[in-house]
């Protein structure tokens, strides 16, 4: 790789961390293509991307970076998962690592904080932004529906009355 390459790799690697919710940083050593792959796939419909990353080209993108201390989990065969949102690439990395132990997760990064690997596996035990953004329109709407039957109630309690009276009336 020349030089020119190089720099563009350790842009790209600075605006992965510079952009991203989360980083994970991972091991690959031993996966096939076919396995790397499918993860490359799950993070992908999931929101997310993944980056194999040369260590040495990655530090010294991290050097002025808001997270420095991930230079220090970097080491042998080094793949990167990130997401724009907090949750997605710790949730798909955890998955597939549990499937498949060749994937060993080190650490990352969430904003400006490093996270270790039970850092990681809280973050991805998380709920992620839709889950939370539909949790919240629950929560909102629980209240409107209530009130909405309880504004409806007195009036089929009304209806029920008055047909109630008419078949007494008939009978």
């Amino acid at each position: 790789m020349d030089r020119a390459g190089k720099e563009q790799m350790v842009d790209e690697i600075g605006r992965i961390f510079e952009s991203s919710g989360v980083v994970v940083v991972s091991r690959y050593a031993g996966l096939t293509v076919a396995e790397m792959e499918d993860f490359r796939t799950r993070m992908r419909e999931a929101g997310g991307s993944v980056r194999v990353a040369k260590n040495r080209l990655a530090k010294i993108a991290l050097k002025t970076s808001r997270c420095p201390g991930v230079a220090d989990i970097l080491g042998g065969m080094t793949v990167l998962a990130y997401s724009e949102d907090p949750v997605t690439a710790a949730k798909v990395t955890e998955t597939f690592a549990k499937s498949n132990s060749k994937l060993e997760i080190v650490g990352g990064a969430l904003g400006d904080s490093l996270l270790d690997r039970a850092g990681v596996k809280s973050v991805s035990s998380m709920p992620s932004r839709e889950e939370l953004l539909s949790m919240i329109a629950g929560c909102l709407s629980a209240p409107a529906s209530g009130i909405a039957s309880a504004m409806g109630a007195p009036a089929s309690n009304i209806a029920a009355i008055v047909s109630e009276i008419e078949e007494r009336a008939a009978a």
